[in-house]
């Protein structure tokens, strides 16, 4: 007993604050800090600086030579007066629509029927991904060759009977636009049918095996065994599509610039063209803000809908 109040009485030593650390905590090792920030900084450097200059620059009416005059939201209440903005959106919301849906529907429908492993098919997958690979200035320098009054599509109509199809496709008003819209989804089809393939092989193949002993037909397979399963997919390739549509311009701006008058127009080439050739870069630039909010609205909207259906 006598020990045991002797141990009783014994000081109790306290742990320094400093070095106190809660239960499960660890310290991040400085080369890990390293790996993390300086992305962080180069990103912040080049991508949010620049974007909130130009956020500050649509306030603004600069020619890029005196000094920025600040005018408000003046940019912005000009652009419900300009008519060449307003068939701007509206070309690139059909851009959108038509662009996003066809590379969307092809892109999946090419990667159903190439998600089999069979002889050659790596060939077939190549061959629909090359044009990813090539620039989008070249592609489209090709495909104005194509379609020249001269050029291949011209001829080939020509040889197989439709002479009175042959068409000056880029002059003219009615058919510039879909004719832009062509080489861009050639170009982007591969790319949708890569992410897709992804997507298709990660899903379990005994949900489908289970599907076929309870009768389900190929149609029933996909809406209730692919479509759901390829949900996070399809987030993503929204968020590709929409942000290729909006900044879609080398393809535009080579093959018609815009024309003729403006049938062809994107935002994207109005805000080039209007920043670096009318010298506007307070008004260029509050169009790419209407870009931007185009783009991240569309997004957070389609993620938002997307993350309730799965809560």
């Amino acid at each position: 007993m006598a020990a045991r109040r002797a141990e009783d009485l014994e000081p109790v030593t306290m742990a320094p604050t400093g070095s106190a650390r809660r239960p499960g905590a660890t310290r991040v090792p400085p080369v890990v800090l390293a790996f993390v920030l300086v992305p962080l900084l180069a990103e912040a450097f080049w991508v949010f600086w620049p974007a909130l200059q130009g956020f500050s620059l649509s306030l603004t009416s600069w020619d890029g030579l005196s000094a920025p005059t600040f005018v408000g939201l003046g940019n912005f209440s000009e652009m419900l007066h300009d008519t060449v903005f307003r068939t701007a959106a509206i070309n690139t919301v059909l851009w959108l629509l038509l662009f996003g849906g066809l590379s969307a529907a092809l892109g999946l429908g090419a990667a159903l029927l190439l998600q089999q492993e069979r002889r050659g098919i790596g060939f077939y997958r190549a061959a629909l991904f090359l044009p990813v690979v090539f620039s989008l200035v070249a592609t489209a320098l090709v495909w104005q060759a194509m379609y020249q009054p001269d050029g291949l599509i011209n001829h080939v109509l020509q040889a197989v009977g439709l002479g009175g199809w042959k068409h000056a496709w880029l002059a003219d008003q009615d058919t510039a636009f879909y004719a832009v819209i062509v080489p861009a989804l050639w170009r982007q089809v591969g790319y949708v049918m890569v992410l897709y393939l992804a997507g298709l092989k990660g899903i379990d193949p005994v949900l489908y095996e289970a599907a076929k002993v309870d009768g389900a037909t190929r149609v029933q397979q996909f809406r209730h065994i692919t479509l759901p399963q390829l949900r996070s997919v399809n987030a993503v390739v929204l968020s590709v599509i929409v942000i290729d549509s909006l900044r879609s311009f080398d393809v535009v701006w080579a093959l018609t610039r815009g024309g003729p008058y403006h049938s062809s127009e994107l935002l994207s080439t109005y805000m080039y063209s209007t920043a670096f050739q009318s010298l506007r870069l307070g008004y260029g630039s509050a169009l790419a803000v209407v870009i931007f909010v185009l783009a991240f609205g569309v997004i957070v909207s389609y993620l938002v809908r997307a993350f309730r259906e799965a809560d």
